[in-house]
């Protein structure tokens, strides 16, 4: 087992380094923190390279943790590595997986220019309470290995598969594949309640100001609103995601 005590390390500098997009995209990398992202993280363990545990921390005796590798390091260490106020004394470097595939998905969430990590980190997590098989991000949406999304999804990111794609591109194949394509728009469209659940279905839900790309909504067969009774504006992004998932699903 490595230890680390100082945090000048240079293997530290690399690990405070992947709170960047470029660093994480440069390395393959990205860190979790905290006892249950890290827990969720070992139930496909394949993806964790280091398992960074603080000195006055003690691993839950029901991980297995047989064959990782375990670097202990000092508390200061690990404040200095972490990007939370209340470290929980354990973090964990995980390989970005790189070979998805999207292949047999029949419920699929399209994420269009969704700028707000919580927001992101929400969707994620309701996609896949409510079953979804899989979710394209496209150009513009915040980086789903972010920090901030990571916890909101609470773990979700690890539960199904997240492709980063041209949306107008994988639009048209699932639209070949007869996989019927809803947009999320109040111009020209209809309630929600008018389309019926359903075992294949694409979903679009777009940036938190502007909506779903125009170019998106051309392709789509209906495109949605959920009805507003109240005063107010709108309804925030994973509140619609939400409640428009487990309707189209059934």
């Amino acid at each position: 087992m490595d230890r680390i005590e100082s945090v000048k390390n240079q293997k530290v500098k690399q690990w405070r380094k992947l709170h960047t997009k470029k660093e994480r995209e440069a390395t393959g990398t990205f860190m979790i923190e905290g006892l249950h992202l890290v827990e969720e993280a070992l139930k496909t363990k394949e993806i964790i390279k280091d398992l960074i545990v603080s000195e006055d921390t003690t691993i839950p005796t029901h991980w297995n943790v047989d064959q990782l590798n375990i670097i202990l390091v000092t508390k200061e260490v690990l404040k200095a590595i972490s990007d939370t106020e209340t470290p929980q004394g354990v973090a964990a470097i995980c390989e970005i997986q790189t070979e998805l595939s999207a292949d047999n998905w029949n419920k699929i969430l399209f994420i269009d220019s969704v700028q707000d990590p919580g927001n992101l980190g929400t969707i994620i997590r309701t996609a896949d309470a409510a079953g979804i098989d899989g979710i394209i991000l496209g150009e513009g949406t915040v980086d789903h290995y972010n920090s901030k999304v990571i916890r909101s999804s609470q773990g979700s990111i690890f539960h199904l598969p997240i492709i980063k794609g041209n949306l107008v591109e994988w639009l048209d194949i699932y639209s070949r594949n007869e996989i019927p394509v809803y947009g999320t728009s109040l111009q020209n469209g209809v309630s929600y309640r008018d389309v019926s659940p359903s075992e294949q279905f694409c979903l679009i839900i777009g940036n938190e100001g502007s909506g779903v790309n125009r170019e998106l909504l051309q392709k789509t067969v209906k495109n949605l609103y959920i009805p507003i009774y109240g005063g107010a504006e709108s309804l925030n992004v994973a509140i619609a995601a939400g409640i428009l998932l487990y309707h189209l699903r059934g």
